[in-house]
């Protein structure tokens, strides 16, 4: 009986050397890769202001970018996995979209009224079609019968959410395009809009989170969340936070010196302003910290995956979208509701793709692989534009 309990005692130990030194290694990567996007960004202000050709400036600073919003949604999930995984998905989502939204704010302090508007429609596509195609591709492809199953209930809402938005984008544009006596108060009109959506989401988030909250506990042992938040958050609090704080700053001050090159990078590129706003920019500000929904897939863990992306949907549709057009009347250059009509379509067919995709609360491969086409149609028309 003594040397069981010895044995189980050695095991136990022996587990835990284990899972410190994996914890310590992953803090010692995540602070490697921390330093080399901080050495970017600063690499990228040296460029600047050292009189280096616009098209240098606007690559690093787009790489640099893209690296900021890895760290910020890498601290973000280490400071949530200390208050459970609602306000992890929650926070990620939003803070997250930190380097997006300096480079709207930048934009519209510019001018760059076409670089705003295809920003957060990018953001919107990149996200729905791109990232959530590739997860329901990887996801597919990791079930044993290829066929990725997950809680159909965010989806909805999210599905929900969607149609909300694009009514509101979908009726100023007929506005507009109609040229009523509505279409002269555009501005007054997306204001308005702005202050429902945000409220509808506030009331929806305060719903998810308390059901969230309550309904994991019930269904996992605590033991097990915990063991989930410590895998895939190895950060104490304390650095998350410093990191969190670097990476807002740094990326604040990397959008501006993206937006100031670019319409000379462009030019030499010969890429459209759209075409940067929808691809370039969403991608570099977005989508790639949703890279965490990817790799959650090919592990075989399909509703948080997914709820990555979705809630990502979401924030940008009703609450990026409406606080940028309430902060852009400090600017002399107003963002409103109003887009070209082909951007309308596309949101409306990505509001239907998804519903139709995802709100079975299964997915195959070539679903996946079908919002990806669909995103790439859309980037060669944007090309053309």
């Amino acid at each position: 009986m003594l040397s069981i309990v010895l044995l189980w005692r050695r095991t136990c130990a022996g587990s835990l050397r284990r899972f410190q030194r994996a914890r310590r290694e992953g803090i010692r990567r995540q602070l490697v890769i921390s330093a080399l996007i901080v050495s970017v960004a600063v690499i990228a202000g040296v460029l600047r202001y050292s009189g280096a050709p616009d098209i240098v400036v606007f690559v690093v600073s787009a790489v640099a970018l893209a690296g900021l919003a890895w760290l910020v949604s890498t601290a973000t999930e280490a400071i949530g996995g200390h208050f459970g995984p609602a306000v992890t998905g929650v926070l990620q989502s939003t803070l997250g979209n930190l380097p997006e939204l300096f480079v709207v704010l930048f934009a519209l302090a510019g001018g760059e009224l076409v670089v705003a508007r295809t920003s957060i429609v990018g953001s919107l596509l990149a996200n729905a079609l791109l990232v959530l195609g590739l997860v329901i591709i990887v996801g597919a492809r990791r079930a044993p019968d290829k066929v990725m199953r997950f809680d159909k209930r965010l989806p909805a809402d999210t599905s929900t959410l969607l149609i909300l938005a694009m009514g509101t984008i979908s009726l100023l544009g007929l506005s507009v395009a109609s040229a009523d006596p509505a279409s002269h108060h555009k501005e007054a009109i997306s204001a308005i809009g702005s202050i429902c959506l945000l409220a509808v989401y506030g009331t929806w988030l305060v719903r998810y989170l308390r059901d969230e909250r309550a309904g994991p506990q019930k269904a996992k042992p605590a033991g097990h969340a915990a063991e989930m938040r410590a895998e895939q958050s190895p950060l104490p609090l304390s650095v998350a936070a410093i990191l969190l704080g670097i990476a807002g700053v740094a990326a604040a001050f990397v959008s501006d010196w993206f937006i100031s090159a670019l319409d000379p990078a462009l030019a030499v590129l010969h890429l459209s302003k759209p075409f940067a706003g929808l691809v370039i920019v969403a991608i570099a500000g977005n989508a790639v910290e949703n890279v965490t929904g990817i790799v959650l897939a090919s592990k075989g863990q399909s509703d948080l995956a997914i709820s990555v992306v979705k809630n990502s949907v979401s924030q940008v549709a009703l609450f990026l979208y409406p606080v940028l057009i309430l902060a852009s009347l400090l600017f002399s250059t107003h963002l409103t509701f109003q887009l070209e009509p082909v951007y309308i379509g596309a949101l409306v067919l990505t509001a239907f793709s998804l519903w139709q995709i995802t709100g079975d609360g299964a997915a195959y491969a070539f679903e996946g692989l079908s919002l990806v086409a669909l995103y790439v149609i859309l980037g060669v028309v944007a090309f053309f534009e």
